[in-house]
């Protein structure tokens, strides 16, 4: 009777043993995947502010058109505007990180 006793306080602190492995390897696989996902982030947001970058010197470039064309109250409006965007875009960013 003492030996299978025995044996099965072997098998319980072998068991133990195992889900304290597993657990960690559950840990381990989260931390995997919550690594994945922000580096997908980070790619996303690289991606979106090379885009917006992108935008940015088309609308630079139609503003110079604009201003040598003289008409300065579209000039002030658009040069707003995109302050105003660009202002918005960095406090969501701010907000989001």
């Amino acid at each position: 009777m003492s030996e299978s006793y025995e044996r099965e306080r072997q098998n319980n602190a072998r068991l133990d043993e195992l889900s304290a492995k597993v657990s960690a390897l559950r840990g381990v696989t989260i931390d995997i995947y919550d690594s994945a996902r922000s580096h997908e982030v980070i790619e996303s947001t690289s991606e979106t502010f090379s885009t917006m970058g992108t935008q940015l010197k088309g609308s630079a470039t139609r503003l110079g058109r604009m201003a040598a064309s003289g008409n300065k109250v579209a000039v002030l409006k658009l040069s707003g505007i995109l302050i105003g965007v660009v202002i918005v875009l960095y406090y969501i960013y701010r907000l989001m990180f």
